[in-house]
């Protein structure tokens, strides 16, 4: 299990600061040091070679071969060689070996190629190389960074979410606030009571207009983010825990939710799991119960067929949703597959976008492993142990890549290629773990918040690819769909 930084009981006790300064402001950025490596800024340095290594190109090898054997042989007669002798050798130098005596040529250039052949060949490969992938730069540090004063450090919370509008939500404290990704402006969605709060999930519905906001209470409320409305409060979906030393109870809080269309799914300290329809007056519908602690972890396929939880019990369910029910009967097993192979709370969940049934999970701080599933038989693929706490996951929606963000000792991010997870990269720059991670609707930058009370934004997997205008049809009628 995993140390989160507060409790229910902690915080009905206590009261939850203001923020202490304006939230989700710039954060001024550490000035930039250029590289300590050297490197030649004269570009003839790097396309004529290096002036101390001979050009194997420019040497005659056979007459390199001769002036090494036979001048050594002469020299030993040099002595007894009569003047005309050595006159002969001179006028032999001078018309056959045309006075060439050094063996080793530095400056001489390669003759140019005679045949078009090769240059029809150079052409083509040089028109290979600039056709081919170029390898994406990856920045190293947060294209930006915003101050979020009060974030609650605590792993088994979900205080962060980017919507289908671009909007992006985060919780600090009581307060959930909104940050328009488009033109960067701020607005504060609603401030709770401290009998309700703190926020201690977010999650936006498909349509990136409506927001669920869990609470502590274990209240869920729903909010229109374009009116600032509050829509509907669904009341104690998760009942009430004993929490604290003194036996007292209260709310079992919601850690995690998760939408399925018009179903939204929401995880509590009590175990439970409940599917919530918001359209209709008595919302819960469906109930999964396998965790024995909180369910910290929700994630819904891209199908919407099966749903990933994982929980502060070390346990990782799958769940169809055929085989869920209102009322479960006594010894029913709902789960699809039970995982209990990660040694520490599992948390962070994603499924593969380019294959359905491939889901990728990450455990605390007692496994350090990210370990990948195939859904349909059950099978763990492979295990991965990065060293540190995994906190969250993100797949890349146009390359085969993983991101994760990590608690103690680094605080990093690292992108791992996939399958072979070997690491491409790692973006240091929180100082406290980073227990959160958002995606942008186009997929190319993500957001990262950590318990150091900063919001980063990496432009981790790229720029997003410019829509392919449509191939012309060539054939009879193509411009038309139909005959008649």
């Amino acid at each position: 299990m995993d140390a989160g930084s507060f409790s229910s009981s902690s915080v009905s006790a206590g009261k939850v600061r203001s923020p202490s300064r304006p939230p989700l402001q710039n954060v001024p950025s550490r000035p930039f040091l250029p590289s300590m490596r050297t490197s030649s800024r004269n570009p003839s340095s790097r396309n004529n070679g290096d002036r101390f290594i001979p050009n194997r190109s420019a040497m005659d090898m056979d007459m390199a071969y001769y002036l090494l054997t036979e001048t050594k042989k002469e020299k030993g007669n040099d002595l007894q060689a009569s003047p005309s002798k050595v006159a002969y050798r001179k006028l032999l130098a001078e018309n056959l070996l045309n006075n060439r005596t050094r063996i080793l040529a530095f400056n001489s250039k390669p003759p140019a190629p005679s045949q078009p052949f090769f240059q029809e060949a150079d052409v083509a490969s040089t028109h290979s190389v600039k056709s081919g992938k170029q390898r994406r730069h990856i920045p190293q540090a947060a294209e930006r960074t915003l101050d979020a004063p009060d974030i609650v450090d605590d792993y088994y919370l979900n205080l962060l979410d980017w919507g289908s509008g671009n909007v992006l939500s985060i919780a600090l404290g009581n307060t959930v606030y909104l940050w328009d990704a488009s033109n960067g402006a701020t607005s504060e969605l609603v401030t709770l009571d401290e009998d309700s709060g703190p926020v201690t999930s977010v999650s936006w519905a498909p349509d990136g207009q409506h927001l669920a906001v869990g609470l502590n209470s274990s209240d869920i409320q729903l909010w229109d983010s374009t009116s600032n409305r509050l829509l509907r409060t669904l009341k104690g979906v998760h009942g009430t825990t004993t929490a604290g030393m003194d036996g007292t109870t209260g709310g079992a809080r919601v850690g995690s939710l998760a939408w399925n269309n018009n179903i939204l799914t929401s995880g509590g300290m009590d175990g439970k799991i409940v599917n919530n329809d918001v359209r209709i007056r008595n919302h819960a519908v469906h109930t999964y119960r396998g965790h024995q602690q909180e369910v910290c972890g929700l994630k819904w396929s891209g199908s919407g067929q099966q749903l990933a939880s994982g929980g502060n019990d070390n346990l990782l369910h799958i769940w169809d949703i055929s085989m869920a029910s209102s009322h479960p009967s006594p010894g029913q097993t709902q789960w699809l597959h039970r995982f209990s192979d990660h040694m520490a709370a599992v948390k962070a969940l994603a499924w593969c976008p380019f294959q359905s049934n491939l889901l990728a999970s990450g455990g605390g701080g007692m496994d350090r492993c990210i370990k990948f599933w195939n859904t349909h038989t059950g099978a763990c693929l492979n295990s991965v142990d990065t060293g540190s706490q995994v906190c969250a996951l993100l797949w890349n929606k146009n390359e085969r890549e993983l991101l994760s963000s990590h608690g103690f000792t680094q605080n990093q991010l690292t992108l791992w290629k996939y399958p072979s997870m070997v690491k491409i990269t790692e973006l240091p720059g929180h100082t406290s773990r980073v227990l959160f991670m958002a995606q942008s609707p186009d997929g190319c930058t993500v957001a990262s918040a950590a318990g150091d009370e900063t919001l980063r934004f990496w432009n981790v997997f790229g720029s997003p690819e410019a829509p392919k205008p449509a191939a012309k049809s060539t054939a009879p009628f193509g411009g038309f769909n139909l005959i008649r």
